[in-house]
C-alpha cells in the first residue's frame, strides 16, 4: 500500500496528503528606528544603575557582536571591538585599525579611543601607549564597580558565576588592573540576555518586523531545498538554494546526506544524495533559524529494514511533541510547566533530547531559554522563542521541524499591525495555515515569523505528504 492512499494515525498525529504552506517571504529587510536604539540604551542604563555599576565594558568580536550591536547598531567584521558605556550615558568605542571607520556610523553616540591591540596579527600598532592607558582614556578609574558584558550566562550551582569571564583575559585582566582593591568587576552579561529580565528579551513592534525578515527569509529557502531535493543531486547543489540576498549567517549552514560531518566536514560537500539516506538541512539569519530533518525516501518501504519503523518510532512522536510546544504557548506560561509538557510527550529518556526545548532568539540564533526544569521564568509579551527540540533515538536518524515565533499581547499586536501592515499580513496567513491546514490551535499571542512553522514532511521524496495534528 502506498503512502498516496493511506494515513499513519498515532493518537493526534496523522501522516496525510498536505499543501504546502505558500506565504511569500519579506522581501526587503526593516530596519531599527532611532527610537528602538535610544529604547535600547535606556534599557540597559537602567539596569546599570539598579545593580549600581558605574561602568559596562561592553564586548564584541565577529561572532559574538550583538549585545554590542543592540546599541551601537552594527557588529565587528573583524577584530575585537568594547564600548564603554557609563552610568551617565557617555560612551566611548575602543576600536582596532580596520573598525575605526565604523565609529562614524555607530548609533549611539560615542568617542573612539584607537585600540591598536584589537587590530589582527602584524598590524602597526600606532602608538605606544598600553592597553591599561587606553582602558583609562575609555574610561575604567580605579575603585569603579565594572559589569564586563560578553555573550554567556554561566548557571552552574558551583561556580561564582559573576567571576566567570567569556571575554579575552587579557581585556579582563586589564580592567582589574585599573580598578584595584577597592572596586570589583563581574560578569553583567545577565543585563542583555537574561532570560527573565534581561533588556534584550522583550521586543516591540520594530524590533519584531526587523527579525521577521531573517526567519521567513531562511524558511523560505529551506522550502526551495526540500522542493528541489532530488536522488544524484549534491549536498553543494542543494545548499545553493541556502542563500538570500547576501545575507549574513548567524550559524553553520548545513546540508548534508547520508552520515554526517565525515571527515569533520561540516559545510556542504560535492556528495550526492541516495534513497534511503539521512538527510538534514539548516539555514538561519538574524532573527530565524528553520532546520528540517528526515529520510530521502518516498515511502516506509524505501527505509533501510533497521529503521522501517521511523515514522512512529521517531517522526510522530516528535511532531507531537512539536504541536504541543506550540499548542502551550502563552502569555504567562513558565519555563519549567513547559519543560514538563514536553517531557510528558516525548519522555527524555526514551527519546535522549539533551538541551532546552526551545530558546530564546534575536541577532544571534540562542539569546538564552527559560526553560528547563523548575523554571519560573514566565513567557512575556515581546520574546521571541525558538520551537528546538532535538530527539535522538540510537540506531534512527533525527527529526526537525524547528522554526520560530514572536509572543505579543494584544497592544503589542495592534502597534505590529498598525505600523508593519505587510508583516501582519504575513503573520495573520501563517496563522491560518498552522490552524486550517496542520491543525494547530494557537494562542492569540503566538506570531509565526517562519513560512514553516509546523510544517514537517519526513519522507523527503514524498512532497505531497506532511504530518499534521488530528485526523
Amino acid at each position: 500500500m502506498t503512502e498516496e492512499n493511506r494515513h499513519f494515525l498515532s493518537g493526534t498525529v496523522t501522516y496525510a496528503q498536505v499543501p504546502k504552506p505558500m506565504t511569500r517571504p519579506a522581501p526587503a529587510p526593516v530596519d531599527l528606528t532611532d527610537d528602538t536604539l535610544a529604547l535600547h540604551k535606556q534599557k540597559i542604563l537602567e539596569r546599570m544603575n539598579a545593580a549600581g555599576l558605574h561602568l559596562l565594558a561592553i564586548y564584541a568580536d565577529r561572532e559574538h557582536g550583538t549585545n554590542f550591536g543592540y546599541l551601537t547598531g552594527y557588529e565587528p567584521r573583524f577584530e575585537e571591538s568594547v564600548l564603554m558605556l557609563q552610568a551617565d550615558g557617555t560612551a566611548k568605542l575602543m576600536l582596532g585599525n580596520e573598525s575605526l571607520r565604523m565609529a562614524q556610523y555607530s548609533r549611539i553616540s560615542a568617542e573612539v579611543v584607537h585600540t591598536p591591540h584589537f587590530s589582527l596579527p602584524n598590524q602597526p600598532m600606532g602608538n605606544s601607549r598600553t592597553l591599561i592607558e587606553l582602558m583609562g582614556d575609555a574610561g575604567v578609574k580605579p575603585g569603579m564597580q565594572v559589569g564586563i558584558v560578553g555573550w554567556k550566562l554561566f548557571t552552574s550551582a558551583v561556580d561564582d558565576n559573576t567571576q566567570l569571564f567569556d571575554v579575552p583575559s587579557f581585556i579582563v585582566e586589564a580592567v582589574k588592573n585599573i580598578t584595584g582593591m577597592h572596586g570589583r568587576v563581574l560578569n553583567a552579561t545577565g543585563l542583555f540576555i537574561d532570560p527573565d529580565h534581561g533588556a534584550r528579551v522583550r521586543m516591540n513592534a520594530n524590533e519584531i518586523a526587523h527579525y521577521e525578515f531573517g526567519a521567513s527569509q531562511a524558511s523560505d529557502r529551506v522550502l526551495r531545498l526540500l522542493d528541489k531535493l532530488e536522488p544524484g543531486l549534491t549536498e553543494m547543489e542543494l545548499a545553493h538554494e541556502l542563500a538570500v540576498y547576501g545575507q549574513p549567517n548567524n550559524v553553520q549552514t548545513i546540508c548534508a546526506t547520508g552520515d554526517r560531518f565525515t571527515n569533520a566536514v561540516v559545510a556542504p560537500r560535492d556528495k550526492a544524495v541516495r534513497v534511503g539516506d539521512k538527510f538534514s538541512a539548516t539555514l538561519g539569519y538574524r532573527g530565524g533559524l528553520t532546520s528540517r530533518s528526515g529520510y530521502v525516501v518516498n515511502s516506509a518501504d524505501e527505509l533501510p529494514d533497521e529503521v522501517a519503523d521511523y515514522l512512529d518510532a521517531v517522526a510522530i512522536p516528535y511532531y507531537r511533541a512539536a504541536v504541543t510546544w506550540y499548542e502551550k504557548l502563552a502569555i504567562g506560561l513558565t519555563g519549567g510547566t513547559m519543560y514538563e509538557a514536553i517531557e510528558s510527550v516525548l519522555p527524555k529518556s526514551r527519546y535522549h533530547w539533551h538541551l532546552n526545548p526551545g530558546h530564546l532568539t534575536a541577532g544571534e540564533e540562542w539569546l538564552s531559554s527559560p526553560f528547563y526544569p523548575q523554571s519560573d521564568i514566565p513567557v512575556q509579551s515581546g520574546m521571541l522563542l525558538q520551537m528546538d527540540i532535538i530527539p535522538s533515538v540510537p540506531g534512527y536518524g533525527g527529526a526537525s521541524a524547528e522554526d520560530g515565533v514572536a509572543i505579543a499581547d494584544e497592544e503589542l499586536r495592534r502597534e505590529l499591525a498598525e505600523a508593519y501592515p505587510e508583516v501582519w499580513a504575513r503573520i495573520l496567513e501563517r496563522r491560518a495555515y498552522m490552524e486550517k491546514v496542520l491543525g494547530i490551535a494557537l494562542k492569540p499571542e503566538v506570531l509565526p515569523l517562519s513560512n514553516l512553522n509546523g510544517y514537517f514532511r519526513p519522507f523527503l521524496l514524498n512532497k505531497a505528504f506532511a504530518l499534521k495534528a488530528g485526523e
